[in-house]
């Protein structure tokens, strides 16, 4: 296994986040973390990522505990993009795709040809080599988001967290993203984890399906994993999202597609005649 979450359990000062957190994630997979509002998703990337540290339970990687991984170290095998991004200096986004390098530079800080070699195949990839000299603060959402992509793949991880990276995005570079990952998982055989609130991209292009389960009170755990087949069921989204839904498959493929069930119109009440 590429990555295993055992017991895992966390919290914020008197707040249960994850409670119980058990799963697997094997080299080449795509898995999208599903869930309510709330029930845990980014938390769970950090906790990867050894931004924030478990209450109990481990997170092992290749077979030793991310606790004992130096950040450096780390950094070479895991690679982390935010939802969001803030920028107050206006670096080029070649600059701040360069930055991904940073755990291979030396004692001088000084990036070398590989680096720079390596910085501009990743611009390549992520096709956002013509914004290059354009200003990280100056790009739309959908450019920046390639650029933070291509800013992680700079770090040649074995595994990619990506916390919503279709965010604030229109449908198509919702589309443009999601074929990209798509593309670096199958050909790439990189291991992808992403936290996603549109079901529907999660049926059309990932692998597999974690789905969290809110609990007041006691933190979220695990409803179900598998196939976006198995995992995205009406009575499944019904009882983890509390609203009805449609499933049904595409034509002519295996994916399955999520709509909102007919609601039953509200209509208001007729005036009393005395």
């Amino acid at each position: 296994m590429s990555l295993s979450v055992e017991n895992l359990c966390f919290q914020f000062p008197d707040v249960p986040v994850l409670r119980d957190i058990t799963f697997d994630v094997p080299t080449g997979d795509f898995l999208s973390l599903l869930g309510p509002n709330g029930s845990g998703k980014s938390t769970l990337l950090r906790l990867i990522d050894h931004i924030l540290i478990p209450e109990s339970g481990t997170i092992t990687l290749k077979g030793r505990l991310t606790s004992d991984y130096s950040r450096s170290e780390l950094a070479r095998l895991v690679a982390y993009v935010p939802q969001e991004t803030m920028w107050v200096f206006g670096y080029t986004v070649f600059e701040v795709i360069l930055m991904g390098r940073s755990p291979y530079v030396g004692r001088l800080g000084f990036e070398n040809r590989d680096d720079i070699d390596r910085a501009r195949e990743m611009m390549r990839v992520t096709d956002v080599a013509h914004l290059a000299d354009k200003s990280i603060t100056a790009t739309s959402g959908g450019e920046r988001q390639r650029a933070m992509i291509a800013r992680a793949l700079c770090q040649e991880p074995e595994i990619l967290l990506l916390d919503e990276p279709n965010a604030h995005l229109d449908i198509n570079h919702q589309v443009e993203i999601f074929q990209i990952l798509k593309e670096l998982n199958e050909q790439r055989n990189l291991t992808i984890i992403s936290v996603s609130h549109d079901l529907n991209l999660a049926a059309a292009f990932t692998k597999r399906a974690l789905l969290l389960s809110e609990s007041k009170g006691e933190g979220a755990m695990i409803f179900a994993i598998g196939t976006p087949q198995e995992v995205l069921t009406a009575s499944t989204i019904e009882q983890v999202y509390h609203t009805p839904v449609l499933v049904d498959q595409l034509p002519e493929s295996s994916t399955v597609r999520i709509s909102l069930a007919p609601q039953v119109s509200r209509t208001a009440p007729k005036e009393r005649k005395d």
